[in-house]
């Protein structure tokens, strides 16, 4: 069953917020214990978020989507202004931030994708080339895992 929010409506429940950034409660409620989002409580000790928080709940949901950690999640929004409403602005300042890490993501992503078909991901090139690209596992004194593709 979901619940409709009137228009004049200055604040939203845990539940009609949960409808509407598409949410599920509990994901609401830990990401105000983590300090992503806040509310008030009424008298009742209910929740009660304002509607900028949709904005925030998205910004947190797209940002866990490009794999940013709930830290700087948590950093970013907290340079976002108390008084009012984030504006685009705000929002494209806050992102600027994550550019660099971004595009050194997706180059990352991009070499995965290039060397998968002849890497296994052991630290070397492994398969028959395995001698010709980390001859005496010269890589294995660089640390463990998958060096080529993290480096």
């Amino acid at each position: 069953m979901s619940s409709h929010l009137a228009p004049q409506a200055k604040e939203l429940t845990v539940g009609e917020l949960a409808d509407r950034s598409g949410v599920a409660a509990s994901a609401l409620r830990f990401y105000e214990r983590e300090g992503l989002i806040s509310s008030r409580r009424t008298s009742g000790n209910q929740r009660r978020y304002s509607r900028d928080t949709l904005r925030r709940v998205a910004f947190i949901r797209t940002s866990q989507r490009l794999g940013i950690p709930l830290a700087a999640i948590r950093e970013a929004l907290g340079l976002l202004p108390e008084d009012r409403t984030p504006t685009r602005q705000d929002w494209a300042r806050i992102s600027e931030r994550w550019r660099a890490d971004l595009d050194e993501r997706i180059r990352t992503l991009q070499r995965l994708r290039d060397d998968l078909s002849e890497c296994i991901g052991c630290g070397c090139l492994s398969l028959d080339r395995c001698a010709l690209s980390n001859p005496y596992d010269r890589l294995s004194t660089h640390g463990p895992g998958p060096r080529r593709l993290i480096e």
